[in-house]
C-alpha cells in the first residue's frame, strides 16, 4: 500500500509533535535531583504531597488535607473512585499518589507514576523542578504529549501533617 500525501503529512506531523514535547529528555530543569523532595501543594491546593525517597525510587504521599472530612459523614475522606473496591477503605491522608521514579541526568525524574484520587486512575507521569521553583507533574497515557500537567508550589507556612486513623 502506497502512503498519499495526506497520510504522509500526518505522519510527520505526529513525528514533530513527539519529538517537540516527547518526553523528559527534552525538560532541562536547572536544579539538582533533591530540589524535588519535600511538601507540595496540589495546583487547587486541596491537598499536600510529601516527596521523599522510598527504596532506591522517588514517592509521594499525601501529607495534608484542606478538609480532611468527606462532608457528609464527617469521617476522614476514603478513596472512594479506586477501580478496585478493595481498596476504596483506605484514607486519602497517607495515601501514595507517586511512584516509582527515577532520577534523570538533566535534574527532571521519570519512568513513575500518578495516582488521581478523583478518578481512580493511574497514569505514567515524569516531573521536574522548573526554573520557577515550581514542581511540573505530567501525568499521561501512552506518550507525554497525550496527557495533563499539573505543577506544584512549596507552602507559605507549616502545615499540619493529617494522621490517618
Amino acid at each position: 500500500m502506497q502512503a498519499t500525501p495526506f497520510t504522509r503529512l500526518i505522519a510527520c506531523a505526529a513525528v514533530l509533535a513527539l519529538a517537540s514535547f516527547g518526553g523528559t529528555s527534552t525538560v532541562r530543569a536547572q536544579t539538582t535531583n533533591q530540589a524535588v523532595y519535600g511538601w507540595w501543594l496540589t495546583t487547587d491546593g486541596k491537598a499536600a504531597i510529601n516527596i521523599a525517597p522510598c527504596g532506591t525510587q522517588l514517592c509521594g504521599k499525601v501529607e495534608w488535607l484542606k478538609e480532611p472530612l468527606d462532608p457528609n459523614t464527617g469521617k476522614p475522606k476514603t478513596d472512594i473512585h479506586n477501580p478496585d473496591a478493595t481498596l476504596r477503605p483506605r484514607q486519602v491522608c497517607d495515601l501514595t499518589m507517586l511512584g516509582n521514579f527515577t532520577p534523570n541526568a538533566d535534574g527532571s525524574w521519570g519512568g513513575g507514576w500518578i495516582y488521581d484520587p478523583d478518578s481512580g486512575n493511574t497514569y505514567k507521569s515524569n516531573m521536574h523542578v522548573g526554573d520557577d521553583g515550581k514542581l511540573h507533574v505530567r501525568g499521561f497515557i501512552g506518550v507525554p504529549l497525550f496527557g495533563r500537567s499539573e505543577v506544584m508550589t512549596r507552602p507559605v507556612a507549616p502545615l499540619t501533617p493529617c494522621v490517618p486513623s
